[in-house]
This record gives C-alpha cells, sequence and structure tokens, in this order.
C-alpha cells in the first residue's frame, strides 16, 4: 500500500482536486484506492454527497479510539464514492477539536498510520486530503505517508503558503529522524496571464527538481464535476485538466517502485 499526502499550509490551491482526480484515475486504471478526509471542513467528503454531519463514524473515530480501533472497524467506517475501486475514509467537524483536546498527548502524530496499517492489505493506494493548518491532523498526515504531493496555485501568495509547508517538513523532519519526500505540482496555471507565468517561472528557480515539470491548467470542467459529485477522470476524461493529471500520475508511478 503506497501512501500520498496531498498538502499545503494554504487554502484554495487545490489539494482536493488533486486528490479526487489523482485518486479517480488510479481507480480507473485497476488500483484500489481509499482517500482520506482530514478537513474538518470536509471538502472532500461533501464531493462525494456524504453528509458528515449525518455520519455515526468517521475518521475521528481513529483518532479517539487509537490502539484500540479494529481493522473491522474501520472498513465499517468507510463510504463508497460511487466509482468503482474508489472508497471514501469520510472527515467529521469534530475534528477541528483534537489539537485542543489532545494535541498535547504523547503519541498522537502516528494515530493515522498506525490505523491505515491495519488495513494496508486492502488498498493499492490511499490518498490524504489535508487542513490548510499545521496541527495534529496535518502531522499525523504527512507522517503516514510516503510522498507529500504539494499542490501551488501559480500566483505569489500561494508561493508564501509552500515556504511555510517547507519549513514545517523541515521541522518534521528533525522531530522524526525521517526525510519526506516530496513534489511541488503547480496547479490553476493560465499562460494568458502574467501572474501565472512569474509565478511558475519562480517556483522553477527556486525548488528546481523537486516541482514537476508540467503544469495543471485552469479547467472550468472541475467545478462541473464537483457539482455531479463525479471525480472529473469520469466526468471529463478528454478535458485539458484530466489529461494534465493522467500526465502528472504516470510520472508519480515511475517514482513509486510499489506500483510496478
Amino acid at each position: 500500500m503506497v501512501i500520498w499526502t496531498v498538502a499545503n499550509q494554504k487554502g484554495g490551491v487545490g489539494k482536493t482536486s488533486t486528490t479526487v482526480t489523482l485518486g479517480g484515475l488510479l481507480a480507473q486504471r485497476g488500483y484500489k484506492v481509499l482517500l482520506v478526509d482530514t478537513d474538518p471542513h470536509a471538502s472532500l467528503t461533501y464531493y462525494f454527497g456524504i453528509d458528515a454531519e449525518e455520519l455515526e463514524v468517521s475518521v475521528y473515530d481513529i483518532f479517539i479510539r487509537g490502539k484500540d480501533i479494529s481493522s473491522e472497524e474501520i472498513l465499517q467506517s468507510l463510504c463508497p464514492s460511487g466509482m468503482a475501486n474508489l472508497d471514501i475514509l469520510p472527515s467529521s467537524m469534530a475534528l477541528a477539536t483534537l489539537d485542543r483536546s489532545l494535541g498535547s498527548k504523547g503519541g498522537m502524530g502516528l494515530m493515522l498510520k498506525k490505523a491505515l496499517q491495519k488495513i494496508k492489505k486492502e488498498y493499492d493506494y490511499v490518498l490524504i486530503d489535508c487542513p490548510p493548518v499545521m496541527g495534529v491532523l496535518m502531522v499525523n498526515a504527512i507522517a503516514a505517508c510516503d510522498r507529500i504531493l504539494i499542490p501551488v496555485q501559480t500566483e505569489f501568495l500561494a508561493l508564501k503558503g509552500l515556504e511555510r509547508m517547507i519549513a514545517t517538513m523541515a521541522l518534521m523532519r528533525t522531530s522524526q529522524q525521517k526525510e519526506y519526500a516530496y513534489t511541488i505540482i503547480p496547479t490553476m496555471y493560465d499562460k494568458r496571464t502574467k501572474a501565472s507565468l512569474e509565478a511558475y517561472k519562480e517556483l522553477k528557480a527556486k525548488y528546481q527538481d523537486r516541482v514537476w515539470s508540467a503544469v495543471i491548467p485552469v479547467d472550468t470542467k472541475f467545478r462541473d464535476a464537483s457539482l455531479a459529485q463525479t471525480p472529473p477522470s469520469e466526468f471529463a476524461s478528454a478535458s485539458r485538466g484530466v489529461f494534465a493529471y493522467n500526465t502528472l500520475l504516470t510520472y508519480l508511478l515511475q517514482l513509486t517502485p510499489e506500483s510496478a
């Protein structure tokens, strides 16, 4: 089981779109895929028409139950996406209370990793969608993964969010003595605007081979797919945005020996 965490300490850069689209493409390629929503705003959960406020169990239970939660209970908390090979571990608004109630408790940073290991035989790929703030949820998502995917909107305010994200990974590398592999993904690229062109140029100059060599363009089909509660790869398979994500996925799979 390979785990990718989609994270950035800035909202609105395409984290959920990246998670959903890559997950849908992996499922179409025949992989068994789990999408995990660790954002209290539950955008990923609501994307698939799942009402986070109506759920009896969610990813929140993993943190509350800790090591006592069984693989069967984790599997029972999953929701179908409506697409073959693609399941959802939904979010809950209660996640917003974790930093205050459990953030200082020892061992909290590895709760999600330990839970996912209990169901590792069930899935080929897990994609974790993160909240845009540093806290126990992002720490868990990063600690659990094999690679961090960092979507960065090609505009200058988003570059500041990337700097904070890189600093966060440096802190975690020091505390956990683990080197984190990561890939920066330029998103919402509009070649007609000077802002996109300049931001992409700065990304490439500053982060070099850490930046994926292509871009995810602005594509209104993503909004239409969200309205239809369907991954873009299913809703608009021929769109330029899906084509770009398909190219990205091929690149990421080449970096992942386990996918061979």
